[in-house]
């Protein structure tokens, strides 16, 4: 959880559907760990994470302002990224937890766009309560509710990629779209 919420090279890990796993095998006792402290260290390594992630951007912030672009780097995306922070302001790094790949970049891009550090501190709180809380305890309420859950894992760890996989996904062909009618 600490890789995926903040260092770069984490955005491919399985954050959701594996909280999601931990909350059922929580339920079956095959985790041997309290709900609420599972969902405690979780919380815990997102928010450390999200920190991490914070301070690379601000340590690396200005030198992305004035590095060319490259294959992989686009200043257009540092200057995005600000106009979504003024947009939606906290409720971006709250929300982003919920979105694969933005989970990782969102609190990098805080920093390189120094949102306030007690802004920060606050909707990173939040957002890494409030993650772990609603994806553990689903799947914890999923595997007390429907006891024969485990034995559909794979489809259910699939279902989540899929469904959070959405909205990457469509933003990525809007803006492919609206480079092809330019």
């Amino acid at each position: 959880m600490f890789l995926e919420n903040g260092i770069f090279f984490g955005f491919f890990l399985p954050g959701d559907s594996l909280l999601f796993t931990a909350g059922l095998l929580c339920y079956l006792k095959i985790l041997n760990i309290p709900l609420t402290e599972l969902i405690a260290g979780i919380s815990v390594a997102a928010l450390l994470g999200y920190y991490a992630g914070y301070l690379f951007g601000i340590k690396t912030g200005q030198a992305l302002y004035n590095k060319p672009d490259t294959l992989f780097y686009k200043k257009k995306y540092i200057v995005t990224a600000e106009a979504f922070y003024k947009r939606f302001g906290g409720l971006a790094l709250v929300m982003g937890r919920f979105l694969p790949i933005v989970r990782t970049f969102a609190p990098i891009l805080a920093g390189v766009v120094k949102v306030n550090p007690f802004v920060f501190s606050m909707y990173n709180m939040m957002g890494a309560i409030l993650w772990p809380l609603s994806i553990v305890s689903g799947g914890y309420f999923t595997a007390k509710f429907f006891p024969d859950a485990q034995h559909y894992l794979d489809w259910i760890v699939i279902g989540f990629i899929l469904v959070t996989s959405v909205p990457i996904l469509r933003n990525w062909f809007k803006e492919k779209n609206k480079k092809e009618e330019l």
